[in-house]
């Protein structure tokens, strides 16, 4: 399931997916940008096509390892990332591991703390429940209502992010409750936002249950370069929920 669009002309961006989601979350992106810029979007070790690889929590760190052996392995010496959610967890630490490898950074209701208590008990508890229960409709209507804004969730206009991603979540793995506890008890990385270097532009949808636009906030007064969207349209994904906004507004900022 790993996108790779494969020019070595083009100017190379690397595509993190949020969990519960996985490569093709960036379809519409990878087609607006075709003949512009190259687009890698791997799997996450534990997640997707690589859920059977774990049968352990699996770190941010552990996933910022794999993806900068894949950047070494593609010989990339220079790119942007675009990571939504836990996708931006681990290009933060990418770039403030390796600044000079980093461009630009898009990043997409994310944030670089970790969870309060509170969320670390719910969610928690959640992970451990679509472990031993499987992703149930009900579990895939939670899931959902984390994923994206409430005004999207009841727009008759939008039923197509209802049909596609009750489907896909619908799929999941229990399993995926390795990758899933590695978010939910991710450590924060604030003391690393000063170190990266490159241009950044944060989405942060107002309507963002999981990451509140008070955790972007965090993330733009501590990364030297950059930029701010709020964005009244979306929640949690906003280059789902809003694709005809901020798409032109990404590839924008990439060029």
């Amino acid at each position: 399931m790993t996108i790779d669009t494969g020019e070595p002309q083009l100017s190379p961006v690397l595509c993190l997916h949020s969990l519960f989601l996985d490569p093709r979350a960036f379809d519409g992106l990878v087609a607006a940008g075709a003949g512009r810029f190259r687009f890698v979007a791997p799997e996450f070790p534990g997640q997707a096509g690589r859920v059977d690889e774990a049968d352990a929590t699996v770190t941010m760190d552990q996933c910022t390892d794999d993806m900068l052996a894949l950047v070494d392995r593609l010989g990339l010496d220079s790119l942007s990332i675009v990571g939504q959610s836990m996708g931006g967890d681990v290009a933060v630490r990418m770039a403030a591991r390796r600044p000079e490898l980093v461009d630009r950074l898009v990043l997409m209701g994310s944030s670089a703390g970790a969870e309060t208590d509170e969320n670390r008990e719910l969610f928690g508890a959640f992970v451990d429940r679509f472990e031993q229960e499987g992703f149930t409709p009900e579990l895939v209507e939670f899931v959902k209502g984390i994923l994206f804004a409430q005004t999207v969730l009841n727009d008759p206009a939008r039923s197509d992010i209802h049909q596609t991603w009750t489907e896909r979540l619908g799929e999941l793995s229990p399993r995926l409750a390795h990758a899933a506890r590695g978010v939910v008890e991710r450590e924060s990385a604030l003391d690393l936002l000063p170190r990266i270097t490159a241009r950044t532009l944060i989405i942060s949808g107002t309507q963002d249950q999981a990451r509140p636009p008070a955790w972007s906030d965090e993330m733009f007064d501590a990364i030297p370069d950059a930029e701010l969207w709020r964005i009244k349209t979306a929640g949690h994904s906003p280059c789902i929920e809003d694709l005809d906004a901020v798409i032109p507004r990404i590839l924008d900022f990439l060029a």
